[in-house]
């Protein structure tokens, strides 16, 4: 199925792609650190910042685990993605563009937008479905081995 890329995300890809080019196939080292993404989830700020080769690029609010259910923290690459999944454990809840790290755990979408900057999930880490679609897009395009997704207190 076709899924126009925003703006947003053809200049991210071609910055990147610009930065291996300038690195040259000679310096095999150099290249290898490029087109790495990392995303930063900050459980006491509730938000998620996302750097592309070390630049950071997009800061989104998040929502993560509330009181009664944790999320991991860790240093964690993604195991799966879906761009449309069903929760098993909860009552099939919708989980749109999720990027699976840790077992049941991803970053996904939600429709509860006004909860975002504060915990609400149940470990997951939700976005806003516009910053979800374009946080899947971006580790779909680099590549999941080329993503970490970082998780600190």
């Amino acid at each position: 199925m076709y899924r126009a890329i925003s703006a947003k995300l053809i200049n991210v890809t071609v910055a990147a792609a610009g930065a291996a080019l300038l690195l040259g196939a000679a310096n095999n080292a150099a290249h290898a650190a490029a087109n790495q993404i990392v995303a930063r989830v900050s459980l006491s700020q509730q938000t998620m910042e996302v750097l592309v080769d070390g630049r950071p690029t997009f800061a989104w609010k998040v929502s993560t685990g509330d009181r009664a259910h944790v999320t991991p923290t860790g240093s964690f690459k993604p195991t799966r993605m879906h761009e449309m999944w069903y929760s098993k454990k909860y009552d099939n809840a919708p989980m749109p563009h999720s990027v699976f790290f840790s077992g049941g755990y991803a970053v996904h979408a939600t429709n509860a937008i006004k909860r975002l900057g504060q915990p609400a999930s149940h470990g997951c880490v939700r976005l806003h479905p516009d910053n979800a679609a374009d946080f899947y897009q971006l580790v779909e395009t680099f590549g999941p081995t080329n993503t970490s997704i970082v998780i600190v207190k």
